[in-house]
């Protein structure tokens, strides 16, 4: 393996970790506080689990083409964010299929952590893309 690789892919596992640590903290202490009131058909760490995995193997994949001397990563990062789509839709289904009449917080639960981590994944791969190898 290329050394640039793991010193990139360690790099941003140690500050995906804690960019999922920090958010689930406040998240965790907003709802605790804001929303006690509301049962949610997803737990908040799922969503976190969930996010934390897509990121790291959106990552991972761009990181592994572009240690491999491919440095055209869009079409990768738009097929991925498009998968990343989908699957979000599946993960919410059974909050869409339920018969629950307040949807609405689940929703928020899962986008708003996910355009946060849609950030962080930009901010990450534009970072190391901006450096020469």
């Amino acid at each position: 393996m290329n050394p640039a690789f793991k010193s990139r892919q360690l790099s941003f596992l140690i500050q995906n970790i804690a960019v999922t640590l920090i958010l689930f903290g406040i998240h965790s202490y907003l709802l605790y506080h804001f929303a006690e009131n509301i049962n949610y058909i997803i737990p908040l760490w799922q969503v976190y689990v969930f996010h934390f995995v897509v990121t790291t193997l959106l990552y991972s994949v761009i990181n592994f083409q572009y240690s491999r001397g491919k440095t055209e990563i869009f079409n990768i990062f738009m097929g991925f964010t498009f998968l990343k789509m989908i699957l979000a839709i599946v993960f919410l289904l059974p909050v869409l299929l339920s018969d629950t009449e307040h949807k609405q917080p689940d929703v928020f639960n899962f986008f708003i952590p996910y355009f946060l981590y849609l950030f962080f994944e930009v901010f990450s791969l534009t970072s190391f893309l901006q450096k020469k190898p």
